[in-house]
């Protein structure tokens, strides 16, 4: 994997495909989780070629930036970039806090759990009901002034708050939820961070599984934000996506996971993994050659 992106207005650079870790520690999301599988998982990343690896506070209160320290301790840092994200105040029932002064000691605290000694991208997880953003911004300023990170991001912000938050523009990237099956920030969200020299990272880019190919139409109540006939829609989108895939040889996920690798409003894409073969299959996605055409066609698919 050779295909770097800038982000934002900073000196960061990543690779076009990363991980999203909230699996590797992440046993207050997931049940079922082995440490030694999350180990596993930021290794397969980076011997890989994956150089972005996403984590966050609130993937196990910590733990996934602990087993990503550790893992780090054997591969170059400098190569690797490092986004991790906080705002969950342990003293406060893990409510966001984005006073300042609490985003300084939890970016002091993301330093120490990943054995480094600066922090490439970091987010304000989740915005408060209280601070003022340009404010919140200014404490990542500030530790970006004293080195400990690279560049600011923030993430679950809306429109608003992104706008109050870059009132300097010093935002660099902002993380949110985005796929084929939420497209609700094309409408606004993705203009302004164009116009503004901000990246856009979007997570649950296979929507929770879903546009993996593996549901079927009786599947609907597993997914309650959608009304049955929405879900309909998208299994026979799906379907459309599995004939083109099979033409090609590769599997739904991948070929879903090449049109967001294509598309000019993202730059990174962070798909999740259990097990170590999930990267594999992941990064797969990286040798394919989706073709224009095919690239509007899977974009009107989901167009509803």
């Amino acid at each position: 994997m050779s295909k770097f992106i800038k982000i934002g207005k900073s000196d960061v650079e990543s690779t076009i495909m990363g991980l999203g870790a909230n699996k590797v520690g992440g046993h207050n999301i997931f049940s079922g989780l082995d440490d030694k599988d999350g180990y596993e998982v930021v290794r397969a990343a980076l011997d890989d070629g994956i150089r972005m690896i996403d984590t966050a506070f609130a993937y196990g209160n910590g733990r996934s930036e602990e087993i990503i320290g550790e893992v780090l301790k054997d591969y170059d840092r400098h190569e690797i970039t490092i986004a991790t994200k906080a705002a969950q105040d342990a003293n406060n029932g893990y409510s966001p806090n984005n006073d300042p002064a609490f985003l300084t000691k939890q970016i002091d605290a993301a330093l120490k759990r990943l054995q480094t000694d600066y922090i490439d991208i970091f987010y304000i997880h989740f915005p408060d009901e209280v601070t003022n953003k340009r404010d919140a911004v200014e404490a990542l300023v500030k530790a970006r002034e004293a080195g400990k990170i690279r560049a600011i991001g923030v993430s679950n912000f809306s429109l608003d708050q992104i706008k109050e938050a870059n009132v300097d523009n010093q935002i660099d990237v902002v993380e949110d939820n985005y796929s084929l099956v939420y497209r609700n920030p094309e409408e606004n969200l993705l203009p302004y961070l164009h116009e503004n020299n901000i990246s856009f990272v979007p997570y649950f880019p296979l929507a929770s599984g879903l546009l993996t190919g593996k549901y079927e139409r009786s599947d609907y109540m597993k997914f309650p934000r959608f009304t049955e006939k929405q879900f309909g829609d998208i299994i026979e989108s799906i379907k459309k996506v599995r004939g083109f895939a099979e033409e090609k040889g590769v599997t739904v996920a991948q070929l879903i996971l090449a049109w967001y690798l294509k598309n000019p409003e993202i730059a990174v894409v962070i798909p999740g993994a259990r097990k170590a073969d999930q990267i594999k299959s992941n990064a797969e996605a990286l040798q394919i050659e989706l073709s224009d055409t095919m690239y509007k066609q899977i974009d009107q698919l989901f167009k509803f």
